[in-house]
């Protein structure tokens, strides 16, 4: 029998898993140089007010799917109130990338955030009432050592903002854990109501602050909303043409793009201890993955498999 990480690396893949392989790649380079955009234009403008443009550019790209499903299904909403707690989230999660970024290098953030899907796995016993056997339990504990050895705890590395990329990481696993519970509701009514919580967010901060924004820089604000829509279109297309077993592991390559972009565009040098935290994050993940993948073909879990890739402060 073909294990799932054979069929990745299989010689013979069809031209459906390549065509999703390509797609995800492309997919997980725009969320990229959506994060380089955001990084870079949060160094002069307010989270606010980047936060606040973004979200009005990605509801215009929104709103032609939105009418293609039907207006009725943005209000109709299973579970209103986890609805809410999922857009709170979100929202914080956004707010807490963005700040992250201005004072840590993007490759630091994006380890931070790709540990979300570990949070996931050892709050989801709890809450989903998911089996977990020793191997995945020991996957959990390699991923929160990774996580503490990229963090680098000391008076001097145990700063504020990444303390709140933790954080934000963490509001990000709460939020895919809540994404689990709503799956019955269509991803482009959640998809709305994010942006809509982040934009009204936005528009708060940026009443106490505004900066004169240009048009070049205004273009690179608008154009953070439509990329990140792109980047989901990208990714959703290639869930649907490929296996997840094949593309969803690909999401790691947004680590390989921070460090490049990081270094070209910022200047920053990756620190070891970040390399060797993200090598037990990454490896975790992967196990945590295929261990559901394995589940899920049993049924003994009936969730939908979440991915890391809709995290970066971007909207699912």
């Amino acid at each position: 029998m073909t294990t799932a990480p054979a069929r990745f690396f299989s010689a013979s893949i069809s031209s459906a898993a390549r065509s999703g392989v390509l797609l995800m790649l492309l997919g997980m380079l725009m969320f990229s140089l959506n994060d380089v955009m955001g990084k870079w234009l949060v160094s002069t403008y307010s989270v606010g007010q980047v936060v606040f443009i973004r979200s009005i550019a990605a509801l215009i790209v929104l709103a032609p799917f939105l009418w293609f499903n039907g207006p009725a299904k943005i209000v109709q909403v299973d579970r209103p109130w986890l609805q809410v707690a999922r857009v709170i989230l979100s929202t914080a999660e956004v707010f807490a990338f963005y700040f992250a970024v201005v004072y840590l290098p993007l490759a630091d953030v994006m380890t931070y955030w790709l540990a979300a899907p570990i949070y996931v796995a050892a709050i989801s016993p709890f809450v989903l009432k998911e089996p977990v056997g020793w191997r995945r339990w020991t996957a959990i504990i390699v991923g929160f050592v990774g996580v503490v050895i990229a963090l680098e705890p000391s008076s001097q590395a145990l700063t504020p903002q990444a303390i709140i990329s933790i954080l934000g990481s963490m509001f990000f696993a709460f939020m895919l854990l809540l994404g689990r519970s709503l799956r019955g509701t269509p991803d482009t009514t959640l998809v709305f109501w994010q942006i809509v919580g982040a934009g009204l967010a936005g528009l708060v901060a940026v009443s106490f602050a505004w900066t004169p924004v240009s048009l070049r820089d205004l273009v690179l604000l608008a154009l953070l909303g439509v990329v990140a829509m792109l980047a989901h279109v990208l990714v959703n297309r290639a869930l649907k043409v490929a296996d997840a077993a094949t593309v969803a592991p690909l999401q790691y390559t947004m680590l390989f793009w921070a460090i490049v972009f990081g270094w070209l565009v910022f200047g920053d040098v990756p620190r070891i201890s970040m390399l060797v935290g993200s090598g037990f994050i990454i490896a975790s993940g992967l196990f945590i993955f295929f261990g559901e993948q394995q589940l899920k073909r049993q049924g003994r879990i009936k969730a939908p498999v979440e991915t890391v890739v809709t995290g970066s402060g971007e909207a699912p």
